[in-house]
């Protein structure tokens, strides 16, 4: 129960990073994570600068992937006292899933795709702003390269544990 409790915990993370990334500017706020050419079109309409988008990744970055590659762990590790490869790898898979699904489901099929919140106005030529190719990406990141990160974090986390 409390490995789920903590995984709508990561869940709201994002949310929240969503939420306030898009709160004073709408989505021009986190056009970063945009393809490029909604990007230029979005700077070309004078919505925003390059540097702003740049400031914007970095910010973004750091609370989005943050959870995921130091939360995670000491979530695991150090608030839940897994020891072992595999009891720290279940785990941080199952957190890792829940936090990676949310995304992939939630926030990029249903809100960005099936909602007008993240549409930018002179940007609709672009739509669906996520495309096949870039879905399906996200969607090997989620189911495979994060879980292979928890492997190598598991077993880094087994070895220093001994």
């Amino acid at each position: 129960m409390i490995l789920f409790l903590e995984g709508l915990a990561m869940c709201f993370i994002i949310l929240i990073v969503c939420v306030i990334g898009i709160a004073f500017d709408g989505p021009v706020g986190l056009v970063t994570f945009y393809e490029p050419e909604v990007q230029e079109k979005v700077i070309a309409l004078g919505l925003i600068t390059r540097k702003k988008i740049t400031r914007n990744a970095v910010i973004a970055g750091i609370f989005v992937f943050l959870p995921m590659v130091l939360f995670i762990p000491y979530i695991v590790y150090g608030i839940n006292g897994a020891r072992g490869f595999t009891d720290g790898l279940m785990q941080m898979l199952v957190l890792g899933m829940m936090y990676g699904l949310f995304d992939r489901l939630f926030i990029d099929w249903f809100w960005v795709g099936k909602t007008n919140a993240w549409n930018i106005p002179g940007t609709e030529e672009f739509k669906p702003y996520i495309p096949k190719k870039t879905l399906l990406k996200k969607w090997i990141g989620t189911l495979v390269v994060y879980p292979l990160f928890y492997v190598l974090v598991a077993w880094i986390m087994s070895l220093l544990l001994k």
